[in-house]
């Protein structure tokens, strides 16, 4: 059993975020010792690290939740495993998508600027949309 602070650094999660999770439910409420001090099993510590490799992926707390739980489940789970990762993948190359077009109208706007004008072309075009 280890506190708080040793849990963070084993985790990588922050001590802030280790309490939220806690307070919403998201992971169980760590035992405490006799002092009132939080203290966490290397289960709990392994229930961290799963869910932060999780958030580092992106999914939602929702869906980092729903796959602990199925890592805990039967091997049929893995349908249902494979089905939230498929729909994660189509969101990020949406997003990926949406950058791309991002990153075309800002390079348009920012070579704009490189024309020198007194007028910037760059805030006109800002203030018209």
């Amino acid at each position: 059993m280890v506190a708080i602070r040793e849990a963070s650094r084993l985790s990588g999660v922050s001590i802030e975020t280790i309490r939220y999770y806690e307070r919403e439910g998201i992971i169980s409420k760590a035992g405490r010792t006799p002092t009132g001090r939080r203290v966490y099993s290397d289960a709990e510590i392994s229930e961290l690290r799963f869910i932060k490799r999780c958030r580092d992926l992106g999914f939602s707390i929702q869906d980092a939740i729903a796959l602990r739980n199925l890592a805990d489940a039967p091997s049929d789970a893995c349908e249902t495993v494979e089905q939230l990762g498929r729909k994660h993948l189509s969101d990020v190359r949406a997003k990926l998508a949406e950058l791309g077009q991002l990153e075309k109208a800002l390079a348009e706007l920012v070579a704009n600027c490189a024309n020198g004008q007194s007028d910037c072309p760059m805030l006109n075009a800002l203030r018209a949309r």
